[in-house]
């Protein structure tokens, strides 16, 4: 366990019915569920400025480390760390040693984009 770590929260949609397709959609961030992640870690890989003529944005890629493998984030969930957030965009998934079943921390990559 990381004794440093700080608490991030986890927000998670929750799906609502979509009356045009009978199937469901992502409700609004206002009613997502939110739980605390204990023991995080958000650390720098990259930040992009890419620009073209309509707009310019400056996309901040992260990721998060957590002690626990099996810890409840998914894609299209969102993590709040303070005063930012950054959202999942791909299945988190925690090696594990073929030869001792020992598994390190999660690393799921985060991204945030701004303009």
């Amino acid at each position: 366990m990381w004794e440093g770590g700080p608490t991030v929260q986890r927000d998670r949609r929750q799906p609502i019915p979509d009356p045009r397709s009978g199937t469901t959609k992502p409700g609004p961030w206002a009613e997502a569920e939110a739980i605390d992640i204990e023991n995080a870690f958000i650390g720098s890989t990259s930040s992009d400025a890419p620009a073209d003529a309509t707009r310019s944005q400056i996309i901040t890629a992260k990721s998060l480390y957590l002690t626990d493998p099996d810890a409840d984030v998914l894609p299209g969930d969102r993590i709040r760390a303070g005063s930012d957030t950054y959202f999942v965009h791909v299945r988190p998934a925690a090696d594990t040693n073929p030869f001792t079943g020992w598994q390190p921390v999660v690393e799921i990559p985060l991204e945030n984009t701004e303009g």
